[in-house]
Formats: C-alpha cells, sequence, structure tokens
C-alpha cells in the first residue's frame, strides 16, 4: 500500500517543527473526524481536515467557509495530514513549510455523502461549523467550496455612508446626542471578510487591520485622516458584526459593539465620544484646530446619506 504521508513527510523536518511528523505508514481507519485550523502564515487562510482511512484529506480555504449559498470559496487540496493533526496548534517557526501561527477553529464529526476524485459532500456537524458543503474540483487542480443550506448570515449592506447635516449652533437638547470630533478627513466604510478587505486595494496598510478579524465578518465606518504625516483611520461606527447588519439598531448600540471590538493599532483606532458634552468637545476641537464637532442622536438607526439625525457643527 502506498504511504499516504510520504508527501506530508518530504516537507518537513521533525527536528525544526513541532508539527506531528509520525515515522510510520498511517493505519487504515474508518472515523469522520474534522477539524478546521485558522492558519496565520504568508496570508491567513483556513485549513478543512477531514479524517479519511487513517489521515486527514486537507484542503486551504483562503476566506473560510462559504456562509452564503449564492458564494463559492477557492478551496486549495493540499497533502494528506496524519490524525495528530486533529488537535495541532502552535507556531511553526518562520522559513518552514507553513511557517507562522496555527490555532485549532473547530473540530467536530462529519457524515459523507459523496466522495469521489472530483466532488466532496459533507455535513459537517461542529461547534461553530455545521451544514451541508460540497468540495468540487474545477477545471485543472483547482477545487471550490459552495454551502448546500440556508445563508447562516445577514448579507452585507451595500450602503452609502450617512452624512450629516450642518447646523450652526448646537442642538438644545444636548443629552440626547453624543459628540465626537469632526477630523477633516476622508469618508471610508471597511467591510471585512474572510480576514480581507477590499479597502485595502486604495490602503494596503488596512491588511493587518482585517486579518486581525480572523473569520469574523464586520462593516466600520470611519474617515481616513492624516495626523502627524501620517494616514490614520478613525473609526465612529459598526454597521455589520458577526454576521448581523445593525443598520436598525440604536447609535449607543452600534458604538458598544464598536468598542467591544477594542479595534487598535498604529494606524486605526475608535474615535472617542462624549454624550451630553457639546461645548467642551466643541473648544477641545477649536483648541486643536479641528473643522468642529458632529453630534449624533443616541437613539438614532442608521441612515445611508444626508440625515439631521447626525449634525456637524463647525468649531
Amino acid at each position: 500500500m502506498p504511504d499516504k504521508l510520504e508527501r506530508y513527510r518530504s516537507k518537513r523536518d521533525a527536528a525544526r517543527t513541532p508539527e506531528p511528523v509520525p515515522a510510520e505508514p498511517p493505519a487504515a481507519g474508518d472515523g469522520h473526524a474534522f477539524v478546521i485550523q485558522e492558519h496565520h502564515a504568508r496570508s491567513l487562510h483556513w485549513d478543512l481536515r477531514l479524517e479519511r482511512d487513517g489521515v486527514l484529506v486537507s484542503w486551504a480555504v483562503p476566506k473560510g467557509l462559504p456562509a452564503d449559498p449564492r458564494t463559492n470559496h477557492l478551496a486549495v487540496h493540499t497533502e494528506d495530514h496524519p490524525m495528530e493533526y486533529l488537535t495541532f496548534h502552535g507556531e511553526i517557526p518562520q522559513g518552514e513549510y507553513g511557517g507562522g501561527t496555527m490555532t485549532v477553529w473547530d473540530t467536530g464529526t462529519y457524515e459523507t455523502e459523496k466522495w469521489s476524485d472530483r466532488e466532496v459532500k459533507v455535513v459537517l456537524r461542529g461547534a461553530r461549523a455545521s451544514g451541508r458543503f460540497v468540495l468540487f474540483r474545477t477545471r485543472g487542480k483547482n477545487w471550490m467550496i459552495h454551502r448546500m443550506d440556508e445563508a447562516v448570515r445577514d448579507p452585507f449592506p451595500a450602503l452609502d455612508p450617512m452624512l450629516p447635516a450642518e447646523r450652526a449652533r448646537p442642538p438644545r437638547d444636548a443629552a440626547s446626542y453624543a459628540f465626537e470630533f469632526a477630523w477633516g478627513g476622508r469618508r471610508l466604510l471597511v467591510p471585512v471578510d474572510g480576514g480581507r478587505t477590499d479597502a485595502a486595494r486604495e490602503h494596503p496598510w488596512l491588511r493587518p487591520l482585517a486579518e486581525s478579524f480572523g473569520s469574523r465578518s464586520a462593516v466600520l465606518d470611519g474617515e481616513v485622516a492624516t495626523l502627524g504625516g501620517a494616514e490614520l483611520l478613525i473609526l465612529y461606527d459598526l454597521l455589520y458584526d458577526d454576521g448581523h447588519a445593525l443598520l436598525d439598531r440604536p447609535y449607543t448600540e452600534r458604538r458598544a459593539a464598536l468598542e467591544a471590538l477594542e479595534v487598535s493599532g498604529t494606524r486605526w483606532q475608535v474615535a472617542p465620544s462624549w454624550p451630553g458634552e457639546a461645548g467642551p468637545v466643541r473648544q477641545a476641537a477649536r483648541e486643536q484646530g479641528l473643522p468642529g464637532v458632529v453630534a449624533k442622536r443616541l437613539d438614532s438607526p442608521y441612515e445611508p446619506g444626508p440625515s439631521t439625525s447626525w449634525l456637524f457643527i463647525p468649531s
């Protein structure tokens, strides 16, 4: 019988990597376990591994499992892995094959509906990954993965940013508003899906921000401002989080969800916000040379386009 782990061993040196490298060929087995590992290597991806005949048949899925049957994801068929990989996590040294951080994202069991050289249909039963999926081979060596049952998340909102109406003075009922600095930057919506964002096409420095989200999907609202000679993304709203649209939620709830993400980096940060503090915030904006403040109604939903629920007040 051919050694199904021969290719796996040829890519690894047991003295240089903490990965399991069994010396003997795998024994036959009939289990139905699976594991999905989040792999921060040269580029973020997820490794789907299905137990089959004593090994873990593996695919690297750059964007993770599709949450919507209308969208297929690339799945790169890789070498079979040993069964010990079901629980492997750790740091693969840089310079080694697959160098980077690997964590267990989910484990469970699966049922096989079809298994051939060109098509694999399974039902996953895990804590985070569940449902019917088909992996199918396209032309050449490429594979794709398709969700066969209903979507498990809301669709991403396709919208324009919410824009404030201009007023000369702060609203009289200041206690009904949160007050934030107007930074004088350029508005930017940042959709994050599968650890990636289209906003990185124009701003490549946002790639680490998107990767930090892992498999969590989000749409962030903010603006790119130049502070201290460098571009900085200043975030102040969250429109979509972990599969759920937040457009109809009040500002206070969206703001709390944004802060709970604890997004902070050298080139991105959450803007400070002060409920009811119209005078002090406007005075601080004036002293710092900022164009003004934005008053946001605490109970307002997110309304794409111009809205009187947000007010720009010049400093």
